[in-house]
């Protein structure tokens, strides 16, 4: 019989109405909503914060997401399979489920020390760490199952999915500010001043450039050097 201290059975009873079914290392899920800012330094620059279950959730959701396209679509390509994930388990997407499930009212986090206050990345880190929490708790197959069941099949729509297009250029900023890395999108040919009217776009990261891009639309060049890099950074 689990003995569960009046704190610990709250969380237990809100995880069992978001997610539908009750922890068993309780501790797990609480380190999940445990944000860095609050979080205590334990040994050797590693803190009791959600970012190593975050780790382990992302890489979790995208084999799983991966796995299901594969199934879903067995006759479409490696191009379209990868922007399907791309979207998928893309930051804004996972930002949104955060705050379906209500995993932002269970977030342990320090406004002050945080300098954006409760973005909503932390919402979607907040996700990732959850699911990671779901594996080391369950296993691979439930969280699994949990990924297509309580997520896939309730809060994405595949149609909707299917036509979107992704913001290539979204998605490098935020994994660029997450990474801690100094980035730009360099104007190195301006249309309005050339016969052709076209824009040379170069995206540079930490001062080395890492792509580069032309089109009569200074937003398009900006677009397709972030795909680039996307592809390039494996983003």
């Amino acid at each position: 019989m689990r003995v569960y201290f009046s704190a610990d059975k709250k969380l237990h009873e809100s995880l069992y109405n978001t997610l539908g079914f009750y922890p068993t290392n309780i501790s797990l899920y609480k380190l999940a909503f445990r944000h860095s800012s609050v979080a205590q330094l334990i040994k050797k620059g590693v803190r009791d914060s959600n970012e190593r279950l975050e780790f382990l959730g992302d890489s979790i959701i995208g084999t799983v997401i991966a796995d299901y396209l594969f199934k879903k679509f067995p006759f479409k390509d490696e191009g379209f399979l990868t922007k399907m994930r791309s979207k998928m388990v893309s930051r804004q997407q996972h930002n949104r489920i955060a705050v379906k499930l209500g995993l932002n009212k269970l977030l342990e986090v320090n406004n002050d020390r945080h300098s954006s206050g409760r973005s909503n990345s932390i919402n979607g880190d907040a996700y990732e760490a959850l699911i990671g929490a779901i594996y080391l708790d369950k296993g691979y197959t439930f969280a699994q199952t949990f990924i297509l069941n309580r997520i896939v099949n309730v809060h994405i729509d595949m149609d909707e999915v299917e036509t979107k297009e992704v913001d290539f250029k979204s998605k490098f900023i935020e994994w660029a500010q997450k990474e801690k890395k100094d980035f730009q999108f360099e104007i190195v040919i301006d249309g309005a001043t050339v016969s052709d009217k076209q824009f040379l776009i170069q995206l540079k990261v930490e001062s080395e450039i890492v792509g580069s891009a032309q089109h009569f639309s200074k937003k398009r060049a900006e677009q397709m050097v972030a795909e680039q890099a996307c592809s390039i950074l494996e983003i």
